[in-house]
Parts: structure tokens; sequence; C-alpha cells
């Protein structure tokens, strides 16, 4: 059955829903981490520097799917929270449908561009190859990564979180167990990595698969479900497309910053590359806020109950904006040690150490605008969040990091606070976006 999101204390609401995402989100993260900590106990720096970059690649093809799905999400929610099951039942059919050639298309794609994208990106010469086999690797599984984020957008608008959190959960354990087969027994370096990614993530579709036919959730599809609406189509791709070309651009604005890196040396590439991924695992509160906000504004936008969804907004600002002070002053204590445990390489450990001594601050800033994004997508308005993340990554992130990079070639530090900059710049705009909105009645007050 799906979950009533319109009642009860706000606040439990958004814990009630938001942990399970939180445990999701850590563990699809823990993909990525696992990848580079086993292949980092098993190879050298090459081998590091081909899995950072390949799932950098992978990672920014994930998050413009989970933005197109945020689509589906919402539409969903708005359906639940109005009492229309038969409006949610036509979204989730064509959702299925729309996704799936999606996938088709660009497995297609992108198996066809392997060398141009590692040519693109600049990869040091010794980490060319493994980063080619990561990628024909991943690249074959993406029907698979789809569907996952699917299966989890359509519960997530159902209001279940928890579904989603047990298929990731399965899928991760089987991740570990097959990166320390591949790599640690068969010795297969990168493409080990990217082996173990593709089939425990294709294990967690089965599973989900057989779960979704066992549960009952007041929801009964039929064949005339998946056939396209136009009209249901439109909607989805309206709220995602802007969300997906948001979150496409800020990965998009990742490469361009590892590209810049990779020129600067196979010590400095590998030790952001180590950097992103436990940036990636702190982000969980931040990253779980746009998902979270989102579904739970608006199935009260569906009901009719705006000023809960305004409440839904302040919580979570207080949250990750507490959370993520708590985290960098954490990390600034112990930066050296998380280096130490993806490598023995002292210049890699030196180097990673000053870069996130910059970039963890972004914690802060990035919850607070992730939260904002999150109640304007369930409002229909996801282009806000597209414009804020534009004007930060074109006038602060990227021209931020290369001018660090040329200015200051002997130390990382001020590359990584690029990030936080160019997050601060999206949460002035956010707030003057609200309060717009708010005066021409088109948004509750917080």
């Amino acid at each position: 059955m799906e979950k009533n999101l319109t009642t009860g204390s706000v606040f439990k609401t958004i814990i009630y829903f938001a942990l399970p995402y939180l445990l999701s989100y850590f563990l699809q993260t823990l993909y990525g981490m696992a990848d580079l900590f086993i292949t980092g106990q098993f190879n050298g720096v090459d081998g590091i520097t081909s899995v950072s970059n390949g799932s950098q690649v992978m990672y920014m093809l994930t998050v413009i799917i989970v933005g197109l799905a945020m689509g589906a999400t919402v539409t969903i929610g708005r359906a639940v929270g109005a009492g229309k099951l038969d409006n949610a039942e036509v979204a989730i059919g064509n959702t299925i449908t729309l996704f799936m050639v999606i996938a088709i298309v660009i497995t297609g794609i992108l198996l066809c561009s392997v060398g141009n994208i590692i040519s693109l990106i600049g990869i040091p010469a010794e980490a060319v190859h493994g980063t080619r086999r990561y990628l024909t690797i991943c690249f074959i599984g993406i029907p698979f990564i789809t569907a996952y984020n699917i299966i989890s957008s359509i519960f997530r608008g159902l209001g279940d979180s928890k579904s989603p959190m047990y298929f990731i959960g399965i899928a991760c354990a089987a991740n570990i167990l097959l990166d320390y087969l591949f790599i640690g027994f068969f010795h297969m370096g990168p493409a080990g990595a990217a082996l173990g990614t593709t089939l425990a993530q294709t294990l967690s579709v089965l599973i989900a698969f057989i779960i979704i036919r066992k549960k009952q959730t007041g929801i009964h599809l039929k064949k005339e479900h998946f056939y396209p609406d136009r009209k249901v189509m439109r909607e989805v791709l309206k709220i995602g497309i802007p969300v997906a070309v948001q979150d496409g651009c800020i990965q998009v604005a990742f490469m361009i910053i590892t590209v810049i890196v990779n020129h600067r040396g196979l010590s400095d590439a590998a030790a952001v590359g180590i950097v992103e991924k436990v940036i990636s695992a702190l982000f969980i509160v931040p990253s779980s806020m746009l998902a979270t906000v989102s579904a739970l504004s608006a199935q009260n936008i569906g009901a009719g109950k705006h000023d809960r969804a305004a409440k839904t907004l302040r919580y979570a600002t207080f949250l990750t904006s507490g959370y993520g002070i708590i985290i960098s002053l954490i990390v600034e204590a112990i930066a050296g040690f998380i280096l130490h445990l993806f490598t023995k390489d002292a210049m890699v450990i030196l180097l990673g150490t000053q870069y996130i001594r910059g970039y963890i601050w972004d914690t802060i800033f990035a919850g607070i605008h992730f939260s904002f994004s999150g109640y304007f997508c369930a409002y229909g308005k996801s282009y806000i969040g597209f414009i804020h993340n534009i004007l930060a990554i074109v006038f602060v992130r990227v021209p931020g990091s290369y001018f660090a990079s040329k200015m200051f070639a002997n130390t990382l530090f001020p590359m990584g606070l690029a990030a936080p900059a160019g997050s601060l710049l999206s949460v002035i705009i956010c707030i003057c976006a609200y309060l717009w909105l708010k005066k021409r009645g088109e948004v509750a007050g917080v």
C-alpha cells in the first residue's frame, strides 16, 4: 500500500522517509568507493586513476537518469496525494515505457563513443587501457542501472523509500564480494571492478522485480497503462528534464575539473578521484533532501496542503545545514587518515588532504540549495534548479578551479574551495527565487 505523507508530524515524516533514502544513497555511493578501495589494495596509481575516472563518467550518467526520474516521482506523488490512483497507474506505465527506450538508445550511443570519451577527458596515458575496459563493461549494464533507478523513483512517488533501500543493499553486498573475486583473486584490475558493479546491479533489478510481484502497493498495472500517453509523458519530462540537465551540468563541471586535474599529472588525478568518491559518500544527507523534499512536497501539494510542503522545506534546510557544519569539522580533523584508507602513496595522500579540506565546506551550502531545488521541483518549477546550478558552474566552479590550478601549482586546496563558493551562489539565488515566488503567491510561506 502506498504511504500517505500528508498527515502527522512534518519533521517525523521527513525522518521516516529520508532515513531509508539516506541509506540507499550511501549504499549506492559505496559501489564506487568499494571499487576504488579494493582496486587500491591490489593495483597501483594507474588502476586507481582508471576506476576513479571511469566511475566519474558512470556517476554522471546515473545522476542524469535519476534527474529524469524525478519527473516520475513528482507526477506519481501528486496523483497519490490527490487520491487518484488511476492517474498514478498511467504515470507508472508510461514511465517504464519511456525510460526503457531511453536506456537502449543511450547504451548504443555510448558503446560507440568509448574512445572519444576517453580522449575528451584527457586520461593520463598510463590509465587509458584500464579506463577503456571499465567503461565498455559498465556501458553494457546501462539498461539495468536505468531499471533500478526507475523502480526506485516509482516507489518513492508512492511514499515508499524502504524498498529501494533493500534493493541496493543486496546489490552493494554482492558488488563487494564480486570485486574481491574479480580484482583480488582473478587480478582483472579495472575491468574486474566494472564487471562486479554491473553484475551486482543486474542482481538488484532481478530481485526488485520479484519483490514487486509479491508486494501489495495498491497499484494494478494493465497493458494499456504502458501505451504512450503524450500528456503524461510531457508532464514527466517537463519536471524531469530540467533536473536531469541541472544534475548533468554539475557532473559535466566535475568532469571539466577532472580534465584540469588530469593534466597536472597522475598523482593529482588519483588524489581528486579518491576525494570525489569520499565527498559523494559524505553528501548522503544533502543529496537525499532533493528527492525527500520533492516527494513529500508533491504529495502535500496534490492534497492541497501547501503549508506542510513549506514546513518540509524549512525542516530540511535546518537538518542539512546542521549536518554540513558537523561533518566539515570532523573531516578537517581527520582528512589525512581518510586518504590513507585508499592509498599508501604519500604524494596522493598529501594532495588529497589539501583538496578535501577546501571541498568539504560544500556540504553546508549544497544541502540548502538541494532542499530548495526539491521544493521548486514539487511545484513544477524545476527550471529554477537548472538556472542556479548553471550560473554557479559557469561563473564560479569551473573558472575558479581553472585559475586555482594555474595559480597554485603545488597545492589542491584552492581548487577545493571552488565547490563551496559555487554552492553559496546557488543558495543566494534560491532564496531570492523563493521570495519572488512567495510574493507572487505561487508558493507557500515557510
